[in-house]
C-alpha cells in the first residue's frame, strides 16, 4: 500500500468525502482508503467532542467513542457471515462496502443526536456530505433502514446504562444534568484544606484572571455503569499502602509515604524534552490511543469491516476497563502526588522542576509544587492511562493475530507509525519549542515520537504518568494489571460475537 498516495488527513480523520454517486450508495474516492464513511464521521465528532470535554476526559471521551463504534459494528453485522450485532440481531444480507457505508452512516446518525443533539445539523451534514437524506426514517431491510434500527437499538439500551447520560436518572424532571454523578460520592478533601493526606484532594484551579475553582471527581457512576464484555467489575487492585502510610490520623508520615513522593519529586526535577512530549502525547487519548488505530488500519491495509471491529474493541477493551478502574478509584479515594507533597513539604525549599520554562530550581516549596501535567479530576490509584493503554494494546495485538491472521511478532510491531502516514496533525512530529506545556521551550530541537512495539507503546504509556507527576509509581503496574485481563477478555467477547454467538 503506498500511504504517500493517500488524501491528507483532517483534524481528526480524514479531509475528504465521499463522491456523492447516487442517493443509495456510498463509494469512497479513487484512491481513497475503504474506511473513508467512518472516518469522516470521526472528523466531524471530535472538534465538536473536543468542544465540550478535554481530550484526557476519559470517561465523556470513552462513551462517545464506544457507542459511536458500536453504532459501526452493529449495522455492519448484518452483512457478514456470520456477525451478530450487540443490541440488534438484524439477520443476514447481501452487501458490499457501498451497503455497509451507508448502515454506518445512518446508525452513527441516530447515537450522535442521543450524544451530542446539540451539534444535529452538523450530523445531517455528514449524511448530505456523501449524498444521503438525512430526514430519511426507513426500518426496513435497506442500508439506510438497517442503520437506523441498529441505531435505535443501541440507544435504547444505552441511554439509561447507568451513566446517566441524559440526566434523568433518579426521577428528575426539570433542570437536568447530563452525567451528574448519581451515587452521592463526597471527597473527604476541600480544594484549599487537606484533612485526610490519604484520601484525593480536589485540585484548585484557575483561570489566570482571578477566577478560581475546585475539581469535582468525574462522573463516579462510570463505576456502576453497564459493561460490554463482563457481568460486574469484579478485578480488584492491590492495597496502595504506600499512600496510605500516614499514623495518627494523617499527622505523622511513615517513610514509604515519604519515599513514594519523593520519587515523583526526583523524575520531575530529571525530565527529558523527550519524556515530557511522551507524557504530553499520551495524556490526549484521542491523539495517542484513537491515531494508533487508524495508523494500523493504514498500514497494514485493513480494510473497512476490519478497521469496525478492531476500532469497537479497543473502545469495549478501554471502556470496560475504565468501569472496573472507577469502581477501584472509588474504593481507595488516594492522594495524588501534588497533594502529598504540599502536606510533607509545604514550606520547606526543595529542587525540583518549577514550572513551564522554569527548568529545575532550588527554592520551591512543595505548597508551591506542580506536577508537569494537571492533574486529572479522580482519584489516583489505580492509573487510569496506564489501564488504558495496556487494553488496547493486548486487544489490538489479539485482534491483528488471530483475526486479521499476522503473526504474533507482525502484530506487535508498531513500527510502522511515523508522521509518513498522513494523520493531520502529525501527533508523533513536535518542531521545536512545539510543547503543549513549554511552548517555545521544548524541546530544543525537532523531534519525533515513535515505538518499536505495542508493548513498547503500552509500557511507556504507563511510566509517562510518573514523568507527567501525576501517579506514583505503585499506580501504573496497578492499573495496566485491570488493563491487560480486560483486554484480552474484550477480545473473547468480540470474537464471540463476530461468530455468531451472544452467549
Amino acid at each position: 500500500m503506498n500511504l504517500t498516495a493517500l488524501p491528507k488527513l483532517a483534524l481528526a480523520g480524514f479531509a475528504f468525502l465521499a463522491v456523492p454517486s447516487a442517493a443509495k450508495a456510498v463509494e469512497c474516492p479513487p484512491g481513497a482508503p475503504s474506511i473513508c464513511a467512518p472516518a469522516a464521521v470521526i472528523d466531524a465528532v471530535v472538534p465538536r467532542l473536543l468542544a465540550s470535554v478535554a481530550p484526557g476526559d476519559a470517561p465523556l471521551v470513552l462513551r462517545t467513542t464506544t457507542l459511536i463504534t458500536n453504532a459501526w459494528f452493529d449495522a455492519i453485522a448484518p452483512y457478514h457471515p456470520t456477525a451478530v450485532g450487540v443490541f440488534s440481531n438484524l439477520g443476514r444480507l447481501t452487501g458490499d462496502d457501498s451497503d455497509r457505508n451507508v448502515a454506518l452512516l445512518f446508525a452513527s446518525h441516530k447515537v450522535l443526536n442521543s450524544l451530542m443533539p446539540q451539534f444535529a445539523s452538523d450530523w445531517d451534514g455528514v449524511l448530505a456530505g456523501f449524498g444521503l437524506d438525512p430526514g430519511n426514517d426507513a426500518t426496513d431491510d435497506s442500508p439506510a433502514g438497517i442503520g437506523n434500527r441498529a441505531g435505535a437499538a443501541l440507544v435504547a439500551a444505552r441511554e439509561h446504562d447507568g451513566m446517566n447520560q441524559l440526566g434523568d436518572e433518579g426521577g428528575s424532571l426539570y433542570n437536568l444534568r447530563p452525567y451528574a454523578d448519581t451515587t452521592g460520592y463526597k471527597p473527604v478533601n476541600k480544594g484549599e484544606r487537606l484533612i485526610d493526606p490519604r484520601r484525593w484532594q480536589p485540585d484548585t484551579l484557575t483561570t489566570g484572571s482571578g477566577i478560581f475553582f475546585s475539581q469535582q471527581f468525574v462522573t463516579p457512576q462510570w463505576a456502576v455503569t453497564e459493561p460490554y464484555s463482563y457481568d460486574k467489575p469484579r478485578l480488584k487492585a492491590p492495597f496502595p499502602w504506600k499512600s496510605y502510610a500516614v499514623r495518627g490520623n494523617g499527622k505523622k508520615p511513615m517513610r514509604a509515604y515519604k519515599a513514594q513522593a519523593d520519587e515523583v519529586l526526583a523524575v520531575q526535577a530529571a525530565l527529558t524534552d523527550r519524556q515530557k512530549l511522551v507524557a504530553e502525547f499520551f495524556d490526549d487519548k484521542i491523539h495517542s490511543l484513537g491515531f494508533s488505530t487508524l495508523a494500523a488500519t493504514l498500514a497494514l491495509g485493513l480494510d473497512l469491516e476490519q478497521f469496525v471491529q478492531l476500532d469497537f474493541l479497543v473502545n469495549v477493551a478501554a471502556f470496560d476497563t475504565g468501569i472496573t478502574v472507577w469502581k477501584n478509584k472509588r474504593r481507595y479515594d488516594a492522594v495524588r502526588p501534588f497533594s502529598a507533597i504540599a502536606y510533607l513539604y509545604p514550606d520547606t525549599l526543595l529542587t525540583a522542576w518549577g514550572g513551564p520554562g522554569e527548568g529545575v530550581v532550588d527554592d520551591i516549596t512543595g505548597k508551591e509544587w506542580r506536577p508537569y501535567l494537571q492533574s486529572a479530576n479522580h482519584p489516583e490509584y489505580p492509573s487510569a492511562s496506564a489501564s488504558f493503554c495496556r487494553a488496547h494494546a493486548t486487544s489490538t495485538k489479539l485482534y491483528l493475530e488471530r483475526v486479521a491472521g499476522f503473526s504474533p511478532a507482525d502484530a506487535n510491531n508498531l513500527t510502522y507509525w511515523s508522521p509518513a502516514i498522513p494523520i493531520a496533525g502529525a501527533p508523533l512530529a513536535v518542531p521545536a519549542g512545539g510543547s503543549l506545556i513549554e511552548p517555545g521551550v521544548t524541546p530544543a530541537a525537532d523531534t519525533v515520537l515513535g515505538w518499536d512495539t505495542w508493548d513498547e507503546f503500552s509500557d511507556e504509556c504507563g511510566i509517562s504518568r510518573l514523568w507527567a507527576g501525576v501517579h506514583f509509581f505503585d499506580s501504573i503496574p496497578a492499573g495496566q494489571a485491570i488493563g491487560e485481563r480486560i483486554g484480552a477478555d474484550a477480545f473473547d467477547w468480540l470474537s464471540a460475537r463476530i461468530a455468531g454467538r451472544t452467549h
